[in-house]
Parts: C-alpha cells; structure tokens; sequence
C-alpha cells in the first residue's frame, strides 16, 4: 500500500467519527488539534532520532505501530483524565487507524518481497531462441533462396535455407530445427508446412534508395532494423560501427522474447536478380539491373525465421476461440512491454507487421516484426522532440495514438510513445475477435477525432474483461489508458486467477501472494511442454512471473477486470 493511499485510508476512518455523531464542530477539532499538536508532535516529526535516545522512544519516532499505540494511550489518558470526547474520540480513532495502516503495510511489505523472490526465479531463466549456434551466415552466398512470401512499402522477404548448419543429429537440413506437424491434415500447418521444412529461415532484403553502397552507410541509414537482432547478428567489425540512425544516438538491441521476431543475421551485400523483383519492384532495382531502376547496388539484408503467414492473413481465413483470442491479445501486450521496458516504441504496429504460427496445441503464436520506424533511443525516454514538422512521428497513421497524431511541432514539445503501441493493440483487438478495426475503414474512426463513446461494441461473445481492456487500451487520455504491463496483468488474472481469487472485494494483497507463489510452483513443476518448447500459455505465465511489480499488480487487480468472468471459463480449443 503507497503511503498516499494509507494516509488516506486513516483520514476516511477520521472522516466515519464525524457522521456518527461523535464529533459536532469540524472547526473547533481542527482548532484543537493545532493545539495538540506540540504535544504529540514528537512522534509525528519527520527527522531521524539520534543515536543516544533511548530505544523505546526512537521505536515511537520511527514505527506506525509506535505512533498508533501512543495515540491509542492518550485517547485512554485523555477518556479517565477528564479530557473533552471530542479528543478522546479524535484520538482513539486515529490511534486505532494508523495501526490498522501499519499492519496493511506489513503486508505489503511481504507481498512485495513474494513479488521479489518470483521475478528473481524466472528472470534467470531467458527465452531460448531455436537458432543452433553457429560461426557462418554472413553472405548472401551461404543462402538458398525461395520465393518470395511478402512484400512492404520498404523491402522484400523470401524464404530461404542454409545448408552450411544442418540440425542436430547430422541430418540433412537447415540451421533451425522445426518440430513435426502432430497431425496429418491439421488446418493450422496443412498448406505451409512442406515449404517450412524446405526454408525454415526467411530473409528480409531492404531497398536501399538514397543510403550509398559502402556498409557503414547502408547501416547507419538501418540501424533501426537492427533492434531486435541477437548478440553475433553482425561480424565483428561491423559492431565496431557507429550505428547513430535517424535520431544520431546509437539504437539499443532488445533481449529474446517469445513475441518479438529475432533477426539471427545482418549483412550488406549486392542487391540480386531474386525472383519476382521486375515484375513487383522494379524501381528500387539499382541500374545494373534495371536501367530505369533508382536503387543502390549494394543494400542490408536480414535474416530470421520464416513463420507461415501474418496475423492478417491469418484472420482473413479463420476465427480464434474466445480463449485463443484472449491470448492472441495479451501476447501482443507481452511483446509491447518487452519493448517498452527497454527502451523502445515499435510506432508501427499492425497485423501485417505481426507474424504467427502455431504452438503444439494448436494455438497461435505472434510475434511482432519490422522494426524500420521505431524509436529506440539510448536514454529509454520514449520521448521524441517534435519540434518541427519534419520530425517522423512513426508508420501507419491510422493506427497512430490520439497523443502521437494530434500533436503540434513546436519549441519544447515532445511526443510520449510509453503507451502509444498499447493503444495500436487495442485497435488490433478488434481484428482478432472477428470485427473490422474501427480505425480502418474508409468511414471509420480516426484517432485524431474520435470519441471514445463511438468505438463499436466487441462481438458479445468475447469475454468481459477483454472487452474492459479494450476500452481502457483506446482512452484518448494517454494518463488515464494502461500501460502494456498492468493491461497484460488484467488479462492475467482474468484467466489463470478467477477460481482462487473469486471473492476480489473480501481478499488482501495477502491471499494474492499466496496465489502468486502457488501459481509460480505449477509453472516450475510443469516445465517444457515436451520437445517443441514452451506452449503459448506456458510462455505467457513464465512472461507473467518474471515481470511481477507490486505496484503494476495492485493497479491491475483493483480494476473491476480481475474479477471472474464466465466466457473465459472455455477451454482452450483449435480454431
């Protein structure tokens, strides 16, 4: 309990004395206790005791428990000394408040050392990445290289293979090792996976337009697609490069997570003829290739794993669960506070920039990829100067928070993007229930205007407190919209809390760290999932504990969304 909300909790217990009647005059208490003041004023005093007072008096100076049992004594004093009710009930119903304050901040105490002692056990334990180590990868050449499987507004990706890393075993293969399909004719993998075996990794080729052809250039001008790239993505002379970016600070790398994508390596070299490239980019061709073509000769090319299709692509053809859907949104929450807690916005996030495919039970996994607008600044602000027009404020406009748009250049204006992709999943939210993202169609919403009472209802079907989240995600006010982390906790508590925390009005924060250290031995206990790694659920609950804040907790289960919902009482199925 935060010491604002403990001393407001003393002064609610004063404020019950007066409407039952005990106290008449409101000015004539205040009057006294301005006198009383000097008298107890000793265990009230801010400033540390001295070291030669004795003990029992520096315990009264220092502890809430002191100073309540020395109020409780004067209100006694006071009761057979003769002194006025007014004072004897002032007394006794502080004495007894702070000592209720005391004991809700013993506990509080405790609870945050339970929070504590959990984080600290699976913090330890990192996202393991399914790249086999390996020494080679740094040449185009080391590729076989496959058809092309998408294309954006700044590069092209094709699938591809290194036959220089074969799994483990000594087989034949590609450097990442992909599980089998559990099933035959499964729907989720039946139209994929054949090529995944063939090309499990997936390179990104940027266009490179006005960055030169030396490297340092061609990285400097992308350093922001280099954020989520692991420790040895780059050879070592290339780290040795000032990667200063489009905000002249060097760009920070976030750690592994589960729903971030991770680019295993980055290289410069010779843009080729790859498949398709005349007939859908032709332009960006430099001239070598294409006379009319505008591109420079060499460009940055990223490789990472290939995943079977985006989010978008996925909801196009199929409809989650109601418990599938519940979970799709909170890994994007996971992902977003992953980025935020390191220092970085995404500024683009959308369901083309969300990869999936699917765990062992069938349930999607995402992960959020193209990193070419984001912010990641080195002092962690998430605050960009917006002193000129000129400034970029980030990708898709559509999806652009109501803070982020609106938002007017000029001296000493800075854009806060701590809870601007929160907002974006909020929008996203729509998408996985089945709906149209308010903020897309043509006559749709858009988060310059918008108000917060015209955004359409979810289906009827999704779970009230996702539907509660979403609406506090898309609160135009940034200061009163979650951030990533407490919304996640909501739908935390939501899913794996409603049978033990039924009864959230009678409960402290007591019976939640009992929770919280039972919930943490089933998650030890359970461990891997068999071969394939973690399930998306397993993932979610470890992503859970190793980021447990008190604070962010409390927040999280005051909000009338922890409380049980019977639509998520379904159990997880395959779409």
């Amino acid at each position: 309990m935060s010491v604002k909300h403990a001393i407001s909790r003393g002064l609610e217990l004063g404020r019950s004395v007066f409407q039952l009647g005990l106290l008449k005059s409101g000015g004539r208490v205040v009057a006294k206790l301005r006198a009383d003041r000097f008298r107890v004023g000793p265990s009230v005093r801010t400033v540390q005791p001295q070291a030669f007072l004795p003990s029992r008096y520096r315990y009264y100076r220092t502890s809430l428990k002191g100073l309540a049992a020395q109020l409780q004594s004067a209100g006694f004093r006071r009761r057979f000394g003769g002194g006025s009710p007014r004072n004897r009930a002032v007394f006794l119903a502080f004495g007894l408040g702070v000592g209720l304050i005391e004991q809700q901040l013993e506990d509080d105490r405790k609870s945050a050392a339970t929070c504590q002692e959990i984080q600290a056990v699976f913090s330890k334990k990192r996202f393991q990445t399914p790249l086999k180590p390996f020494t080679s990868g740094y040449k185009l050449e080391d590729y076989i290289i496959g058809n092309q499987i998408g294309k954006g507004s700044n590069a092209a990706v094709y699938e591809a293979a290194a036959p220089f890393a074969p799994p483990k075993g000594g087989e034949n293969g590609s450097l990442v090792q992909l599980r089998e399909d559990e099933e035959e004719g499964e729907t989720n993998r039946s139209l994929t996976c054949c090529s995944l075996k063939k090309f499990p990794l997936a390179i990104k080729m940027m266009w490179n337009f006005g960055a030169g052809s030396s490297s340092e250039a061609i990285l400097k001008s992308m350093s922001q697609e280099l954020v989520p790239a692991a420790a040895q993505a780059l050879k070592q002379e290339n780290e040795q490069i000032t990667l200063d970016g489009h905000f002249g600070v060097l760009p920070k790398r976030v750690s592994a997570h589960p729903n971030v994508i991770r680019v295993y390596r980055a290289f410069t070299a010779d843009v080729p003829l790859l498949p398709g490239a005349e007939e859908e980019y032709p332009d960006v061709l430099p001239a070598r290739l294409n006379p009319d073509g505008l591109g420079n000769n060499r460009t940055l090319f990223l490789v990472m794993k290939n995943y079977p299709r985006t989010l978008r692509q996925y909801l196009e053809g199929s409809t989650p669960s109601r418990r599938q859907g519940s979970l799709m949104m909170l890994q994007l929450l996971e992902g977003v506070d992953h980025l935020c807690r390191q220092g970085v916005a995404h500024r683009d996030l959308k369901s083309d920039n969300v990869l999936l495919e699917f765990d062992s039970d069938g349930c999607p996994r995402l992960v959020i990829t193209d990193f070419g607008c984001c912010l990641a600044q080195s002092d962690s602000s998430l605050q960009l100067p917006f002193n000129s027009m000129w400034v970029n404020r980030g990708g898709n406009a559509s999806l652009m928070a109501p803070e982020v748009t609106t938002a007017v250049p000029g001296s000493g204006v800075v854009i806060d993007y701590s809870k601007a992709d929160a907002w974006a999943v909020g929008a996203i939210s729509y998408e996985i229930f089945g709906q149209h993202n308010p903020f897309y169609r043509a006559v749709g919403l858009e988060s310059r205007s918008y108000q917060e009472k015209q955004l359409p209802p979810l289906p009827a079907s999704v779970p009230a407190d996702v539907q509660l989240v979403t609406r506090l995600l898309l609160r135009r006010n940034p200061s009163k919209r979650p951030s990533a982390r407490v919304a996640a906790n909501m739908l935390h508590l939501s899913l794996w809390g409603r049978k033990a925390l039924a009864n959230q009005d009678s409960i402290g924060m007591k019976k939640l760290a009992d929770w919280l250290l039972c919930q943490s031995a089933v998650v030890l206990l359970k461990g891997c999932s068999g071969p394939s790694g973690y399930t998306v659920e397993a993932e979610l609950q470890r992503s859970f504990l190793s980021n447990l804040d008190l604070e962010d907790l409390r927040t999280a289960y005051s909000s009338p969304s922890s409380s049980p919902s019977p639509s998520m009482e379904s159990t997880p199925t395959s779409s």
